[in-house]
């Protein structure tokens, strides 16, 4: 059970995103289409579960003088890693997301993940928190490349879904649209939780 909690709080109970506010540069900064939103999440879990896993592998082989610099040494391996893929195989969406791929070295997710929890925990705990993280960004910044580009350009995934006489609100792909749609969800999120917490108590 606990290793379970350890899983799904990522995704919801602590999404990065929608509940600790973490990861705000590349959330409002490249979630104006669905692919790229998805993609930015994918790099970003694929880079914190490497780093999450070797961090517990070798946290008791690093000396605390020098802890935090061989963490960012092993995450911006793994983003290096991460940078040379997309550039390799996927090149468009490289392009797009430019430099908030190198910039994940500096994510505050992952660098919270590799010291607040890989450094503490074994390798299995702590490549089931860096997956439930990992899934709750990636989740994160999908829905809101989802929606923003269905109200920006009445597509999902590039893919047409809205009748030609849908005319495309272009300020939800500019960046005054990612925090008016970042706003708006986080409100009606808040508000269920506040809801949910509310029924809980009155039974």
């Amino acid at each position: 059970m606990t290793a379970w909690k350890e899983f799904i709080k990522g995704i919801w109970d602590e999404n990065p995103v929608f509940r600790m506010l973490m990861g705000m540069c590349p959330t409002l900064a490249v979630t104006n289409a669905a692919i790229n939103g998805m993609a930015m999440g994918l790099a970003t879990a694929f880079v914190l579960i490497c780093s999450n896993i070797i961090v517990a592998l070798v946290k008791r082989f690093i000396p605390d003088e020098v802890r935090i610099p061989s963490y960012i040494i092993i995450i911006a391996t793994f983003v290096t890693i991460a940078d040379l893929f997309l550039a390799a195989y996927f090149p468009e969406i490289h392009k797009v997301l430019g430099l908030f791929i190198p910039l994940i070295v500096v994510n505050c997710i992952i660098l919270g993940r590799a010291e607040g929890f890989a450094s503490k925990n074994n390798v299995w705990y702590s490549a089931l928190d860096a997956v439930g993280m990992g899934i709750g960004f990636t989740f994160a910044l999908t829905l809101l490349g989802i929606i923003r580009e269905i109200m920006g350009m009445g597509s999902i995934f590039n893919i047409a879904v809205t009748s030609s006489n849908f005319t495309p609100w272009v300020i939800f792909v500019l960046p005054p649209g990612a925090f008016l749609t970042l706003g708006i969800m986080l409100w009606i999120i808040n508000s269920f939780s506040k809801k949910k917490t509310t029924e809980s108590h009155c039974h």
